[in-house]
């Protein structure tokens, strides 16, 4: 996978997310929209949808943001801390209390694909997330 500039991901973006509970061996899914504005020096990303989930619609919102830390991008919670690195194709590493999230983003050549998969594994969850985000 390649690296991008943060910026060019500005724009609107359709959401598609698959969340599987392995514990459970139950599935749901998130359709929505992932809105990406200019902030301060990097990027916000607004994700928004409904999640369906075992009969249920629940309206689901996260906010993240993609900024400079260190000397390379990072994406953080809202609240700015350290979420995990920018590094597009390369594997991440995120602790979660004892629960780990090993993931990886994916950004297509033209720009317009962008994936992100993430194993949860620890005593609170066994979880996949696989989500795709186009324009």
């Amino acid at each position: 996978m390649i690296g991008v500039e943060p910026r060019a991901l500005i724009g609107e973006w359709t959401m598609a997310r698959r969340v599987v509970d392995r514990s459970a061996g139950t599935y749901g899914t998130v359709a929505g929209a992932l809105v990406v504005t200019a902030f301060e020096s990097g990027v916000r990303f607004a994700e928004s949808g409904v999640l369906r989930w075992q009969g249920a619609e629940l309206p689901v919102y996260r906010v993240s943001l993609l900024q400079p830390l260190d000397g390379e991008w990072w994406m953080l919670f809202e609240d700015g801390r350290p979420f995990h690195p920018w590094r597009p194709g390369t594997p991440v590493v995120h602790p979660c209390g004892r629960d780990t999230y090993d993931g990886v983003v994916a950004l297509d050549r033209g720009g317009h694909r962008l994936r992100t998969l993430w194993d949860v594994h620890g005593p609170a969850k066994r979880q996949r997330l696989v989500t795709r985000f186009t324009r």
